[in-house]
């Protein structure tokens, strides 16, 4: 029997994803009482509303987020974000930079290629928005040589967020490379042997968006 694992967080009122963006607001368009009059006695719908930034729980960037030239939601190959080879590589006790030598021996070309550094651990606390594990410019060079399709991560952000020409997200996305953050789970993978998925809308203009991101093992 074929066996999901969930790699996404659930999205709900007053959900603080990255420190200083907006919660999501969600409510009834219209609720289950209000559908009665419009339906056959015993037959009610609900259609809710929610406002929120892209940047929502588990999130794919594609290179618009980044780049004003680059390809938005509407445009992202499908082949690059569902049934994909995944690896996984074991940061969890390396420190805040993740270099090169954390996936030297692994074949990552053509793979979804998740770092797996606990970070989601702190979701929802404070510590979440601390001095998050990230790569570096140069491990993200190496990814993109040897031919690395989607890179993931579960921790607040693949940058050094105290780094702000984004070296990750900038190298990546220029190489066409889309970025899934605040993935949770990992520890529940096996380190090669799974498929990967992380699917958003088909959205234009748009850079970046939630997805539910899963893993599908033999």
């Amino acid at each position: 029997m074929n066996n999901f694992i969930e790699l996404s967080h659930e999205i709900d009122e007053g959900l603080i994803t990255y420190p200083g963006l907006p919660a999501p607001i969600i409510s009834d368009y219209m609720s289950r009482e209000k559908s009665k009059s419009n339906y056959a006695e015993g037959v009610t719908f609900h259609i809710g509303r929610i406002e929120m930034i892209a940047n929502t729980g588990t999130y794919v960037d594609v290179p618009f987020h980044r780049y004003a030239e680059g390809f938005d939601l509407s445009e992202l190959p499908l082949k690059s974000i569902a049934n994909l080879r995944g690896v996984v590589v074991r940061c969890t006790d390396s420190d805040c930079a993740i270099t090169s030598e954390s996936f030297k021996g692994i074949d990552v070309r053509g793979a979804a290629v998740l770092f797996h550094t606990g970070w989601d651990r702190h979701w929802r606390t404070p510590e979440y928005g601390g001095d998050n594990p990230f790569l570096t410019r140069e491990s993200c060079e190496r990814l993109i040589d040897h031919g690395a399709t989607l890179v993931g991560i579960d921790s607040c952000n693949i940058d050094d967020r105290k780094d702000l020409s984004r070296p990750a997200h900038s190298v990546l996305l220029k190489a066409g490379i889309p970025i899934v953050e605040h993935l949770c789970n990992l520890q529940s993978l096996p380190d090669a042997g799974f498929k990967f998925f992380a699917i958003p809308p088909k959205i234009k203009n748009f850079g970046s968006f939630p997805v539910r991101a899963f893993a599908l093992l033999p």
